[in-house]
C-alpha cells in the first residue's frame, strides 16, 4: 500500500491469527459504577481497565497492616478457556504511595462469576506511618485480560534437550550487563 505521495504506509502489525475480539459478560453490582466512568480505560491505547473502589465509606489502610479486599461493584465471566483476567496495581498509586497488591497479582479465571474483590496492602514502613485512604470511587487497581496457554504435559524420567542453564535459578546468570563490549555507553 502507498500513500499519496508515492511512499510506503506503514500499517499496523496484525497477529496472523483473525480471531474474533473477546467476548465478556459484565455484571454491574454497584450501581454507583457508571457514574464513576466505568468501564473506562485510561487512554485509547492502556492495556489496563480502571478498577474502582466500591467502599460505603473513606477507608484507611496503615502501614504493613493486614491486606483488606476492597469490592471492584463487578462480576464477569470470561467463557473462553484460552483467556483469563488479571487484577494488576496501579503504578502511581504502587511507586508513589505503598498502595500495591495483597497478592502481587490477581488470577481470575475463565469460568469465574463471583464478585471481583481487590486485595489492597500498604507496604510503607510501619515507622512511616503513612497510611493510605481510599474513598469510594477511588481507581486503585486495573484489569488486564491476557490470552494464555494450557500446554499438554509429557511426564518424563529426564528431558530430552537440556540447555545450558539446567536447574540454575535465583542469580545463577549474575546481574552484569550481557554486553560484551564493556565500553559502549549506555543510552
Amino acid at each position: 500500500m502507498r500513500s499519496r505521495l508515492g511512499s510506503p504506509t506503514v500499517l499496523p502489525r496484525r497477529s496472523a491469527r483473525a480471531d474474533p475480539p473477546l467476548k465478556v459478560e459484565l455484571k454491574i453490582l454497584d450501581p454507583r459504577l457508571p457514574g464513576w466512568g466505568f468501564p473506562h480505560y485510561g487512554s485509547s491505547l492502556a492495556a489496563g481497565l480502571d478498577l474502582h473502589a466500591c467502599l460505603d465509606g473513606p477507608l484507611e489502610i496503615a502501614p504493613q497492616a493486614p491486606a483488606i479486599l476492597i469490592p471492584a461493584g463487578i462480576a464477569f465471566r470470561i467463557g473462553d478457556p484460552e483467556w483469563c483476567g488479571l487484577v494488576l496495581p496501579r503504578s502511581g498509586l504502587g511507586h508513589g504511595h505503598g498502595l500495591v497488591l495483597g497478592n502481587a497479582v490477581g488470577l481470575i479465571d475463565a469460568d469465574y462469576e463471583g464478585p471481583l474483590l481487590i486485595s489492597a496492602w500498604n507496604r510503607n514502613p510501619q515507622a512511616s506511618g503513612a497510611t493510605i485512604r481510599i474513598d469510594p470511587g477511588d481507581r486503585i487497581a486495573q484489569l488486564v485480560f491476557t490470552r494464555i496457554a494450557r500446554p499438554e504435559f509429557s511426564v518424563v524420567e529426564a528431558f530430552s534437550n537440556s540447555g545450558e542453564r539446567q536447574s540454575g535459578g535465583f542469580g545463577s546468570t549474575g546481574v552484569a550487563s550481557a554486553c560484551r563490549d564493556r565500553t559502549s555507553q549506555r543510552n
